[in-house]
């Protein structure tokens, strides 16, 4: 380790050395997506050696991998989110509506799921804390397509 010039150490596997990580805004809304509508955990990775701008990119982690990347929960990218729809929410307001059919439960229910998508590529911060020795580190967040 050599130090940095704001005393800080300089090591590969330092978080406190990234300022900035850039995401997908797709994969921000496809991890949440994932984590809600399975069992499975979909975060976004960041992987040493870390510098000043990285990469967060998908991905399912399968338990205690050993290694120093960061698994960053996708719901820490993202602020005042709506829920996600629920089917049978849907199909109870199209059946209190005197309007259910299996082709309008199905219509609205992929409408609400679109909007809601929309709603998390609007949601995605500016900023995050990444997880750091010497507790939470801030760094910005750069948004990718």
């Amino acid at each position: 380790m050599t130090p940095h010039g704001n005393g800080a150490a300089s090591d590969d596997a330092d978080p406190t050395a990234i300022r900035s990580i850039a995401v997908t805004v797709d994969d921000v809304v496809t991890a949440l997506e994932a984590t809600r509508r399975s069992d499975r955990r979909t975060v976004l990775r960041i992987t040493p050696p870390f510098s000043g701008r990285m990469r967060a990119r998908l991905h399912r982690p399968t338990g205690d991998d050993g290694s120093e990347a960061i698994n960053l929960d996708p719901s820490a990218l993202v602020a005042d989110l709506p829920s996600y729809p629920d089917p049978d929410e849907t199909a109870d307001r199209l059946r209190a509506a005197g309007e259910y059919t299996t082709e309008r439960h199905h219509d609205r229910h992929a409408a609400a799921v679109e909007e809601w998508r929309e709603a998390a590529r609007e949601a995605v911060v500016d900023a995050v804390a990444l997880p750091a020795t010497d507790g939470p580190h801030r760094v910005e967040v750069k948004r990718l397509g």
